[in-house]
């Protein structure tokens, strides 16, 4: 390979091309519109416009993609994480361009991304299961029958997705079919695919995973586990290497699971195996994420192998030079920096960084996407940047972690930093007397006296108009900033959402992003408490509930993208 086009954005981009640059191989970044002046395409070598600004016409779009390869003259394709890093359909189109695929081969995503072949696979191998339905299932009528039949907790997962997105947990009969309704929503607007199976799920879980590293030879290493119990919404937020707080025998039963799974399907490139740990130390197989996870830096900090360039390696056919031996030093953290207000349910806060300044020092490391003046948009994941902090032991690490939280400083918008620094000193995470966490702790167990960040100023997408131009003869395209277009008068205007006014009948929007669905009628008499609409912010789904009783007339249409604080509807 002597050049890589990489699908992605943000961190993970930046992430890739600087392995490329380690490699001796040349990037080819992709960007939308609202990442023009993002980091990681000033950093590529090159870098290709996709002409939009929602994921579907830019990121998800494999035509444009697969034509940008085309243009640049790429070898291959390096998927990151999110967006199509799991559609074996972009796997199989890249094949077909004559590109490399930098990860699993295409059959192999489809029977591992497909969760419920995943099962059987798992099943095949003497992996440890949960009971779940046979396949998808097609309505929120067939989920609620499964919850009769085999009792709550319930999960709601995507067939093809993965990350987090699409997932739902039913705890009452009466939520099942909104829930149902929601996990398709997410799935088809995260994956393009909305079929959902069923899965009883594990009350109060631990989250365990194991790293594999394969190559086209037959050989599977497993490179240890995480645990990555905190999570709010289903996606994690805190992970660490080793998966501390685990029998020799539940370790045993994870990481040979996970190798057994992995090579009974072929499996090849770098993948994940994650499980459930109940509190009566159940484990049970959860899924196969066929891709680079976000956490991978704590297992690369804790055994010294590039997870990156091994995936550069076996793509180009070559065996894997490292074993399971000897690879174990020290442990690590990884704290997601997302654009989030912990303070406040977690709500998206995209805006503007004002003021980014990174820890430094041993043991720690920052993988991110953005730096002082750079805009987050409300159209992507809130991730931002990764700190990653490691120390010869558990208790050395999270004294580290604390050194370098409290140096971390970020201004503009809210962000997840006063979580990270008050989880560090909770004992259910200390783990003096054995770790206490779950993947719902946040949600159930999590107090803390967090101040409510400062509502970020209104940050206007750098929308760009593109023009055509002739330069010797030849015909190309220029994006120009639409402010500065703003007094050509046939410069189209972008659709805005009514002000912000005084008006104390405005229903406004909680946070910046898009009307997903309205749930009621235009002019619709509702009661306090009734749920009216859900927003889209960063891939995730928030509810916008009536204040009080009366009639409400709708303002901002499906789909329209409004600023917190925006009306977007009024009592009558």
């Amino acid at each position: 390979m002597k050049k890589i086009l990489i699908a992605n954005r943000g961190e993970i981009a930046v992430r890739i091309i600087r392995a490329c640059r380690d490699y001796g191989v040349r990037s080819v970044a992709v960007y939308a519109d609202p990442d023009a002046e993002a980091p990681f395409v000033a950093l590529a070598d090159e870098a290709y416009a996709l002409s939009g600004v929602k994921p579907a016409e830019t990121y998800l779009d494999i035509g444009k993609l697969l034509e940008v390869a085309r243009r640049a003259q790429v070898d291959a394709v390096h998927p990151g994480y999110g967006f199509l890093s799991e559609r074996a359909e972009f796997a199989r189109a890249v094949a077909d361009a004559g590109l490399i695929w930098i990860g699993p081969d295409a059959d192999v995503i489809d029977a591992l991304g497909d969760k419920v072949s995943a099962r059987r696979i798992a099943q095949s191998v003497g992996a440890p299961l949960v009971a779940g339905s046979n396949g998808p299932v097609a309505s929120g009528e067939e989920a609620l029958a499964f919850a009769k039949q085999h009792g709550l907790p319930m999960a709601i997962k995507a067939a093809y997705g993965g990350g987090g997105r699409g997932m739902k947990v039913a705890r009452a009969l009466g939520e099942v079919k909104e829930l149902y309704e929601s996990a398709v929503r997410e799935a088809v607007t995260a994956f393009g695919r909305g079929e959902c199976f069923l899965e009883r799920f594990l009350d109060r879980p631990r989250h365990i995973e194991a790293q594999i590293i394969a190559d086209k030879h037959g050989k599977v290493v497993v490179l240890g586990t995480r645990d990555c119990s905190l999570q709010r919404r289903n996606q994690k937020l805190v992970e660490e290497a080793p998966a501390p707080f685990i029998t020799d025998e539940q370790r045993r039963i994870i990481e040979e699971s996970a190798k057994k799974i992995c090579a009974a399907a072929g499996y090849s490139s770098a993948g994940t195996v994650e499980f459930l740990l109940g509190q009566d130390g159940t484990i049970s197989f959860l899924e196969v994420n066929t891709r680079l996870q976000v956490e991978h830096p704590v297992t690369e900090e804790t055994t010294g192998v590039d997870l990156v360039i091994e995936q550069f390696r076996v793509a180009e056919g070559k065996a894997l030079s490292i074993s399971e031996t000897n690879l174990s030093r020290g442990h690590a953290f990884e704290f997601r920096i997302n654009a989030e207000d912990p303070a406040q349910g977690f709500l998206p806060t995209p805006g503007r960084v004002v003021l980014f300044e990174p820890p430094s020092g041993p043991g720690v490391r920052l993988d991110s996407g953005v730096v002082a003046g750079s805009v987050i948009p409300g159209q992507y994941d809130s991730l931002i940047a990764k700190l990653i902090v490691t120390g010869s032991t558990r208790e050395e690490a999270l004294k580290r972690a604390r050194r370098a939280l409290s140096e971390f400083r970020i201004e503009g918008l809210a962000t997840v930093l006063p979580f990270h620094k008050a989880v560090l000193e909770h004992p259910d995470f200390i783990g003096e007397g054995g770790i206490a966490v779950h993947t719902r702790w946040i949600e159930t167990d999590f107090r803390a006296d967090l101040a409510p960040a400062a509502r970020p100023e209104p940050v206007e997408t750098p929308e760009l108009v593109r023009l055509p131009i002739e330069i010797d003869g030849k015909r190309h395209q220029i994006g120009l900033p639409r402010s500065f277009l703003a007094g050509m008068s046939h410069a189209p205007q972008p659709d805005t959402a009514p002000a912000a006014g005084v008006d104390d009948a405005a229903i406004r929007a909680p946070i910046a992003g898009s009307i997903q669905v309205w749930k009621i009628e235009d002019k619709a008499e509702v009661q306090a408490g009734d749920l009216l609409a859900v927003m889209e912010a960063m891939k995730m789904e928030v509810q916008v509930t009536a204040a009080r009783a009366g009639t409400i007339r709708l303002v901002a249409q499906p789909g329209a993208f409004v600023n917190a604080g925006d009306a977007i509807g009024h009592y009558e």
